[in-house]
């Protein structure tokens, strides 16, 4: 098994990749897929997120209100820890069982979002980085999803930089340019995946 690390900053075109990864083999453990999961109504982490930050983070069906939530952490560096402290957790040990049931010869993508921020570049065999500019980022938080620029530049200000996802990357996957050479660039990652893989199996 190959356990692969993939991040990007907002707006970077992680999802697009992780979907072509898939799409040639691969194994996806969506971490922001996972973290909804942990605090869906009636599990332990929504009544955690409740406790902590109280009733006024929950929608009148008693699903978890995400913009309230968001709200509440995200200009306050202490109240987004102590969320982190509580999803985190359940997200890794989901994870990890998730991990645990692919086959023993699968290339494992885990699409971290926040994996530069969080220090997990050494819990992966290889850390894969989608990278584009700052202003092609903005151009589509703006363009296609809807966010104004201040509330896009903010988003990206929240993550780390650029040069530090580059720092952490084993290899990156370009994203700047058309959709052609963007499937044309993760061919030759999955290829090297696949390499990588094997060598792993046999070695």
């Amino acid at each position: 098994m190959l356990k692969v690390g993939l991040t990007g900053g907002i707006g970077a075109g992680k999802s697009e990749v992780s979907r072509l990864l898939v799409s040639y083999g691969a194994v996806l453990i969506d971490s922001d897929l996972i973290a909804r999961e942990v605090v869906e109504p009636g599990t332990p982490g929504l009544a955690a997120v409740v406790e902590e930050f109280g009733p006024d983070v929950l929608t009148a069906e008693g699903t978890l209100d995400r913009p309230a939530l968001g709200a509440l952490v995200f200009a306050d560096g202490g109240r987004r820890a102590a969320l982190n402290a509580i999803v985190h957790p359940l997200v890794g040990a989901r994870a990890a069982e998730l991990e645990r049931a692919a086959p023993a010869d699968a290339v494992v993508v885990h699409d971290v979002p926040l994996l530069t921020e969080n220090g997990l570049a050494p819990f992966y065999d290889l850390v894969v980085v989608v990278d584009a500019s700052a202003e092609t980022q903005l151009d589509r938080l703006v363009t296609l999803r809807g966010m104004t620029e201040s509330d896009a530049r903010a988003r990206m200000a929240a993550q780390a930089t650029r040069e530090e996802r580059r720092a952490v990357a084993d290899l990156i996957v370009d994203n700047d340019g058309p959709r052609e050479a963007l499937e044309a660039r993760v061919r030759e990652v999955w290829d090297e995946l696949v390499r990588r893989a094997a060598a792993a199996a046999a070695g």
